[in-house]
């Protein structure tokens, strides 16, 4: 009698463990193999599962155990590597598997749907199409452009999303389509040629160097240290040609979706076709359907987010980390997993290398460097002529400000101007102003849900908590004393813009925050109003601070970084440094010099002086050393248990009873910090407590956690919170 068959399955619940299914009935056996999906029976309902494993043994009585319902995919989504990886990355971030392995499927296939085809609609030529001369058609331009473009395109076939990129040809399709000259059909279209390695740009010295270490089809770590500037991208896209020209797949991952359009088009024009795009920013089945194809290795490169760290490719040969320092690349909710460090990992069980690279590189990657378990690679000279712009502290104490600005700054700034050049201008708040209080009473408009401050936004007259983002209305009189003089104190973008359009009425401004990008591809108009001179004066938050080449800017004024310097979290200098370098990056990167100031209260301070003076690498040594003094990450290892309830003694009267159960299962290499209430204690009505746990020995860490997590969900005041566990956090809020 043949041995019965179990099978072991992920489902996306809130539980530290696989589940046990008997298979479907009348389902061919062969189907049944790791990584395809199935739809199974769970509690009252059902859901999507992946399967991991079958297995002859069961881990309950087999005549209990419920048949899956059905088997959804052909073949399999998954590899057993990815399935290893998956797992590994649950249990080092203590994490339910069944939620790590649907973290890792687009929406749609969570959801159970049917696979997108990776098949795109085409446009072709017809073989009286091929005959056609465009320049007979004078008075259809658009037929005459679009049958000019389908001609030299290769294999004379274009997709939809092509044609979408070149403009509006909506209806002269459908007119060439009456002739007969073009016809449509499913299909991908043909690889554009590569370049030659004569069309890529000459690498100086260093870059050179660095893409010679780089020790393709074997596993290694390399932080790639440039200044801003110094061509880190021209590496990559070199390393990128090596990998595909040896048969294999490429990943590049970048923090932030806006800096995406213009790596798309630098990949693009260097790499031709296969490349596939991965963010949060796209359609579903858009984004699903590029997911397939990196699946089934028809996409060579994946460039996208933290996200696209998890899609399955089956001939990967390099990873590549951009400004791997972002903060962008840790989950901070569900699934709370590092890319940057995943990204090692999966290098490393790819046996293939992985490149980290920062012009500001954390101080956990710079200690990797420094003992040895990465390799060291500089660039030490900005691409071209450029020259590093220089920096300034600009003292602004009892200086009169108006809007945050200082008369020497607006003074530079109009010469900057005045000399047919560009300005930006950073400060990492939107929104009007930050507070609104009465001047009567001295009420204060405060979020109702948080411990925080309302935001005023002028333009649609709303206060808005960032925090929770709770929105009211703008008050019109103070609603303790009824008195109508209300005062803003403070700045964002929009009260800064409002005062450079009064001081430059005839210089376009442009403004970069989360309020003015919200439109897709609102971001990318106003990225090439700045490029083509439309706009001279450019102010944002770190959406304009991060990755983008503005060769006209030669001013950089630096508004509001004071708090970095007396932050609560033992992070927040490390944060200004590496903001305050990257913002001045955007000065002075092609022929004409740069200068940035830096508006301060606190010229004098050792931190700040050594970073101006000396540059990070300055700044970042004495930081290690301070952490290593206070046995501060990355001289010791941390996890954090959060936990938040709309009652204010619920989670701390949980974490007391997960500090004392702790304490039982410790051999007491492990400290535990707390509980204490969150920085925020409360947030969007509820209120929030912590518990931090630090070892010398990341080994000791994940020991306690392995045997203590699982038991965290039986204390019986685990039902009246919401509590999660960040293995390596990187906020503390």
């Amino acid at each position: 009698m043949p041995e019965q068959q179990i099978l072991r399955v992920a489902v996306p619940a809130p539980l530290y463990h696989c589940f046990d299914y008997l298979p479907p009935a009348d389902v061919d056996i062969e189907r049944l193999v790791p990584g395809v999906r199935l739809r199974v029976p769970f509690g009252r309902g059902e859901r999507c599962a992946v399967l991991l494993e079958v297995v002859t043994t069961a881990e309950m009585d087999g005549r209990r155990l419920k048949r899956a319902l059905a088997v959804l995919d052909a073949t399999p989504l998954f590899t057993p590597s990815d399935l290893s990886l998956l797992n590994w990355a649950a249990g080092y971030y203590q994490h339910p598997i069944g939620e790590v392995v649907a973290n890792a499927l687009p929406v749609r296939l969570r959801k159970g749907e049917a696979p997108v085809s990776v098949l795109q609609k085409t446009w072709s030529l017809t073989p009286c199409g091929r005959l056609q001369d465009p320049s007979a058609l004078r008075r259809a331009p658009k037929q005459a452009e679009l049958l000019a473009l389908l001609q030299v395109s290769p294999g004379q076939r274009l997709t939809q999303e092509q044609l979408q990129q070149c403009g509006t040809y909506r209806q002269t399709l459908q007119v060439l389509q009456q002739k007969g000259w073009i016809e449509s059909g499913g299909g991908m279209p043909e690889a554009a040629p590569r370049p030659s390695p004569s069309a890529s740009p000459p690498l100086n010295t260093d870059q050179q160097h660095a893409v010679n270490a780089v020790e393709l089809g074997q596993f290694g770590t390399y932080l790639l240290d440039g200044v801003t500037g110094s061509g880190k991208t021209e590496v990559y896209l070199a390393l990128v040609e090596r990998v595909l020209a040896s048969g294999r797949q490429a990943l590049v991952l970048v923090p932030e979706i806006g800096l995406t359009p213009q790596l798309i088009r630098r990949f693009e024009r260097r790499l031709g076709m296969g490349l596939a795009i991965l963010h949060s920013g796209l359609a579903e089945g858009e984004r699903e359907r590029a997911w397939h194809l990196a699946r089934l290795g028809q996409a060579s490169v994946v460039l996208g987010t933290r996200s696209a760290l998890l899609t399955p490719m089956p001939r990967l040969g390099l990873i590549v980390v951009d400004e791997e320092h972002d903060l962008s690349f840790k989950q901070q909710d569900g699934f709370r997993y590092s890319a940057r460090d995943l990204a090692v990992i999966r290098a490393q069980r790819s046996d293939c290398p992985a490149m980290l690279g920062s012009a500001t590189p954390s101080l956990e990657t710079l200690q990797n460097a420094r003992s040895g378990r990465y390799q060291h690679l500089h660039l030490t000279r900005r691409a071209g002529d450029a020259q590093p712009a220089r920096m300034d502290l600009l003292d602004i104490r009892s200086v009169r400000l108006e809007a945050g600005l200082s008369p020497l700054l607006i003074q530079m700034l109009r010469q900057t101007l005045d000399a047919g050049n560009q300005a930006l201008l950073f400060i990492n708040r939107r929104g009007y102003a930050p507070i609104m209080t009465c001047h009567a009473c001295g009420w204060v408009a405060q979020c109702r849900r948080c411990d925080a401050r309302l935001t005023l936004h002028a333009a649609s007259r709303l206060l808005w908590c960032h925090h929770c983002g709770s929105q009211r209305r703008q008050d019109d009189k103070c609603p303790e004393c009824g008195d109508t003089d209300l005062r803003t104190l403070g700045q964002g973008t929009e009260r800064v813009e409002e005062v450079l359009a009064n001081w430059f009425p005839d210089v376009g401004i442009a403004r970069i925050d989360r309020d003015t990008t919200r439109r897709k591809g609102s971001l990318d108009q106003l990225l090439n109003g700045i490029r083509n001179g439309k706009y001279s004066l450019l102010l944002g938050t770190q959406m304009l601070a991060k990755g983008h080449h503005f060769p006209n800017v030669t001013l950089v004024g630096i508004l509001d970084v004071d708090q970095g310097l007396f932050g609560a979290d033992f992070r927040a200098a490390e944060r200004m440094a590496q903001l305050i370098v990257q913002v001045a990056g955007r000065a002075g990167r092609a022929e004409k010099p740069g200068r940035v100031l830096i508006q301060t209260r606190h010229p004098d301070h050792p931190m700040m002086q050594r970073l101006v003076r000396q540059g990070y690498a300055a700044f970042a040594s004495d930081m290690l050393e301070e952490r290593e003094a206070a046995a501060f990450p990355p001289f010791s290892y941390q996890a954090l248990l959060r936990a938040e309830a709309p009652q204010e003694s619920a989670p701390r009267e949980f974490l007391e009873q997960a500090y004392a159960l702790a304490e039982t299962l410790s051999t007491g290499q492990v400290e535990l910090w707390g509980p204490v209430p969150a920085p925020m204690e409360r947030r969007a009505g509820r209120f929030r407590a912590h518990l931090l746990l630090q070892a010398d020995q990341r080994v000791e860490l994940q020991r306690l956690l392995a045997r203590w997590v699982n038991q965290l969900a039986t204390l019986k005041s685990a039902r009246r919170v919401r509590w999660s566990i960040d293995v390596d956090p990187q906020e503390m809020f």
